[in-house]
């Protein structure tokens, strides 16, 4: 759903950008509650893991194709402020590096793509935790929800912001159809691949998962140097202690495991993803939003269109493209997140005057 240069108006995509640099610099805030220990190692991987999959357009119908958003699955992972900050540097580094979506669209695409997705994705996935049992499969069913609400939510956005400035003539009736029932179908894709990446980091390691604190759990005892079930009177709420040595330990291997799985995405899986338009990409051909669509300012970029200038080789052009955009994400996402981190550590430790 990356919205290209020359779909949105300047003076709509001017005031998309205040939008999104305000929601930004309120999700810089907030994050500094949120990025602990525990959640500001794995916030850049997350980052890089979005990109990874973002490259993986999986078909819908008709000659279309949708990819992962993923707003939903970095609120629940790493909470909803954290969340806004990983798809907004995923954006980032697709814009400037590959060519993918506008820049004048920058603001429009961080927008609809990295705050409404969240927003929505985590308003619905805290309203049913409230309602459901405190158990694992709880917080899949609920990540299920909000990935495919969140998708058509994206779409309506999108929808808002061209019916204001949309630089072609065409019937807002017709947009919005098209938009969200195509957009309904990639929210199933969407909510597939959340639910499964939460799901698979709980049975591992669920105090790592923010939407997953306060899940109620069986107390263990270690007897014997076995563990055995106790029998208390109310279930254990998941605790979220400071890491030990060996809880660091299986931090960085949670890590290393997700930076290995993003790199195979990127790098290889990606060569057999969906050829088909998305589904922004379809509409605005079918319905003529793309009339007046212009070059991206970085179409002579060595990474355009993730593949790697002067390699001829399609498969090993797009899988190094890949493998370098993981990289270029994890490292930058990691960067911001760590510095948000130490300025909250400071904020916490620096002296008060009376």
């Amino acid at each position: 759903m990356h919205v290209p240069d020359g779909f949105i108006n300047a003076p709509v995509s001017v005031a998309a950008g205040v939008v999104a640099a305000g929601a930004v610099a309120v999700s810089l805030r907030g994050a500094r509650r949120e990025l602990d220990e525990r959640i500001a190692p794995l916030a850049g991987l997350v980052a890089a893991f979005i990109f990874a999959v973002q490259m993986l357009n999986f078909p819908v119908a008709a000659g279309t194709s949708g990819h992962l958003l993923g707003g939903a699955l970095a609120a629940i992972l790493v909470g909803p402020y954290t969340g806004v900050l990983c798809v907004s540097v995923v954006l980032l580094m697709q814009g400037i590096l590959f060519a993918d979506g506008g820049l004048t669209a920058l603001g429009v695409n961080i927008t609809v793509m990295a705050v409404v997705t969240t927003v929505v994705a985590y308003a619905t996935f805290r309203g049913l935790a409230k309602v459901l049992p405190k158990k694992r499969r709880s917080v899949t069913v609920s990540a299920f929800v909000a990935a495919a609400l969140s998708v058509p939510a994206a779409a309506l956005a999108f929808t808002l912001v061209y019916a204001i400035g949309g630089t072609t003539d065409v019937p807002i009736g017709r947009v919005l159809t098209a938009m969200v029932g195509v957009h309904v179908l990639i929210g199933l894709g969407e909510a597939a691949i959340t639910a499964f990446t939460v799901g698979a980091v709980i049975a591992v390691r669920p105090d790592l998962v923010y939407g997953a604190r306060g899940l109620r759990q069986k107390l263990q005892l270690r007897v014997g140097g076995e563990l055995v079930d106790a029998t208390p009177q109310q279930p254990q709420l998941t605790p979220v202690p400071s890491l030990s040595p060996a809880g660091a330990h299986r931090t960085r291997a949670v890590w290393l495991t997700g930076l290995a799985a993003s790199l195979v995405l990127a790098g290889v899986v990606s060569f057999y993803a969906s050829a088909s338009p998305d589904g922004l990409e379809k509409v605005a051909a079918d319905k003529g939003i793309d009339a007046k669509a212009e070059d991206h300012a970085a179409a002579d970029s060595p990474l355009a269109d993730y593949s790697v200038e002067g390699i001829t080789d399609g498969r090993l052009s797009g899988g190094l493209a890949g493998v370098i955009g993981v990289g270029v994400t994890v490292v930058a996402g990691t960067g911001i997140f760590w510095a948000v981190r130490r300025r909250s550590a400071t904020s916490d430790t620096t002296p008060t005057s009376v």
